[in-house]
């Protein structure tokens, strides 16, 4: 099979290197890819929204399956452009991918089919959101409608932050477009957790549950990025919690969105919130987390490709996935100033030339080749990926990894898997 990946982030070079392992593989492209993709298949340097060159280079070079990895293409329709074509494509197309590109839209889809999440109340115009804030208890969270790249959301202790985090949005214009229309939400506590399927719009196939770390800084204080590590398994989410997320959250989406004509394909995303009265959905992503992806691609024994490909094209049921007992860690290396902004062409000293670590990967995110250089490009660089025969090695072999590589204002949190090691 001839396959294309769609992105340049650490999700997609954690995705090609899984891919590129499979014996039914002839070859693997990458737009636009990174310095990491690069070591495993051909970067073509095509934009990720660049929908009309995408679908020309897959009908050029006969590829036989599309894997979309970020949000932005799928919300542009590549996916629909792709079968139009002929080509199989892993994603959901442009009405289905609104299930993570309209917070509002998958809250009323979840109010409508009882499944369990944050009260909430959606909002366009400020002077109405600014009211609903006058009768609610605190804290409250601010989210921007809209894709706004894992950073539009806003926890609000005070009536003052709440306000300020309303005005940003909705005045200010710090997320464009996304933050037009907000959604105010009660606040949940409890631990968080990432939960994954693969499906074809009818049949599901869990993936390993994980955990990502959102805050920027150790003692998940900070601002909410776009993940600053995870892990996986997620001691948080026993078999019976699994069950209970399959009956009440996967499955009626899954079937819901179908019912609507809206049929999911490809992964959903389910970032959830477990406190005293059970697990509740916070988001709906429609594709795999970053940096969720980096360890569970290293865990994830099974050949990828046959199950990405029976997705695509509807033929997913009898399909299992086998996963490595052994936990996986992943630490983001960042940019100085992630995530309000970063510093980029940075040279990166230390890294190993096939990304290759004794017991794990280093996934690129924000890099570029200049040469035979490899420097910086965005806020999350890298995603050093470890695995162990408990959390404890697994931990101890990423920062191990990481005090041989260096940018400079490069900034890592230290505190990743904090919850498992507690519970070890």
């Amino acid at each position: 099979m001839k396959v294309l990946v769609v992105g340049q982030g650490g999700r997609e070079h954690a995705i090609a290197w899984k891919i590129a392992r499979s014996p039914q593989l002839t070859r693997l492209y990458c737009a636009p890819g990174n310095a990491g993709t690069e070591t495993v298949a051909e970067n073509v340097p095509i934009a990720a929204d660049a929908v009309d060159a995408l679908v020309g280079l897959a009908e050029r070079e006969a590829i036989d399956l599309v894997v979309i990895g970020p949000e932005q293409p799928l919300t542009l329709g590549l996916a629909d452009r792709l079968r139009a074509a002929g080509i199989a494509a892993l994603g959901p197309n442009r009405a289905a991918a609104e299930l993570e590109a309209s917070k509002s839209f998958a809250k009323e889809l979840m109010r409508e089919l009882g499944v369990p999440t944050a009260r909430f109340a959606s909002f366009d115009r400020i002077e109405a959101a600014l009211s609903y804030l006058a009768g609610h208890p605190l804290p409250l969270v601010v989210k921007a409608d809209g894709l706004a790249a894992g950073k539009g959301v806003t926890i609000c202790p005070t009536q003052e932050a709440a306000e300020a985090a309303l005005r940003e949005a909705m005045h200010d214009g710090r997320f464009g477009a996304a933050g037009r229309r907000v959604v105010i939400e009660e606040f949940l506590d409890g631990e968080e957790a990432s939960y994954i399927v693969l499906t074809d719009g009818r049949a599901i196939v869990p993936l390993a549950a994980s955990q990502d770390h959102k805050a920027a800084y150790d003692g998940d204080r900070g601002p909410n990025t776009g993940g600053m590590g995870a892990y996986s398994p997620a001691p948080v989410v026993d078999a019976a919690l699994e069950a209970r997320v399959l009956e009440r959250v996967i499955r009626p989406v899954v079937d819901g969105m179908r019912a609507k004509g809206r049929p999911l394909n490809g992964f959903l995303y389910a970032g959830l919130m477990i406190g005293s009265d059970g697990p509740k959905v916070l988001e709906f992503n429609v594709r795999l987390g970053d940096p969720e992806t980096q360890p569970l691609m290293l865990r994830l024994e099974s050949d990828l490709l046959p199950a990405l490909y029976a997705a695509a094209t509807g033929s997913l049921e009898g399909t299992t996935l086998v996963w490595s007992p052994e936990p996986a860690v992943c630490v983001v290396l960042a940019s100085e100033g992630y995530p309000e902004s970063s510093r980029t062409g940075l040279p990166i000293a230390g890294l190993p030339a096939d990304c290759e670590l004794p017991d794990g990967v280093v996934f690129h995110a924000g890099t570029r080749r200049e040469g035979t250089q490899v420097l910086t490009s965005g806020g999350r660089v890298l995603g050093v990926t470890t695995r162990g025969a408990d959390y404890r090695e697994a931990v101890a072999n990423a920062y191990r990894a990481i005090e041989s590589i260096s940018f400079d204002g490069m900034s890592v949190r230290r505190d990743i898997a904090w919850r498992a090691l507690e519970r070890s």
